[in-house]
């Protein structure tokens, strides 16, 4: 039986959006509370009744959070110009080699605004 497990995590950030035009209101300093899902697909491990352990998602998401949550996102390498396109791109590429199965990313940076991303660069 295949399966998707998607888990969620909340984080504050502030960032500005530099390669905007210079009358754009994103370009100046401004803050977010965003929602990261992370989305794992895979064979359900029959004997336990799960893909993996959700605490290995949370295991691998710790770091990232540490590094993002209360930050000025520009001053991230990788996150100079940090779009949620290129933000969702950027997680991807950090916990794509500790959690396979990974399939999709969603950052919501307001409650009617998101992207998804699968790995596709």
């Amino acid at each position: 039986m295949r399966a998707r497990l998607t888990k969620s995590f909340h984080f504050e950030a502030a960032h500005t959006l530099p390669s905007l035009p210079e009358d754009h209101k994103c370009r100046r300093m401004h803050g977010h509370s965003f929602k990261l899902a992370i989305s794992i697909e895979g064979e359900v491990d029959e004997k336990i009744g799960w893909i993996y352990d959700h605490k290995r998602i949370s295991d691998a998401m710790k770091p990232l959070l540490d590094l993002v949550d209360h930050a000025y996102l520009n001053e991230i390498e990788g996150l100079e110009s940090p779009t949620i396109e290129r933000m969702a791109a950027w997680f991807w590429r950090k916990l794509e080699p500790s959690l396979p199965g990974l399939v999709e990313i969603t950052i919501h940076e307001t409650p009617s605004a998101s992207c998804t991303f699968r790995g596709e660069f």
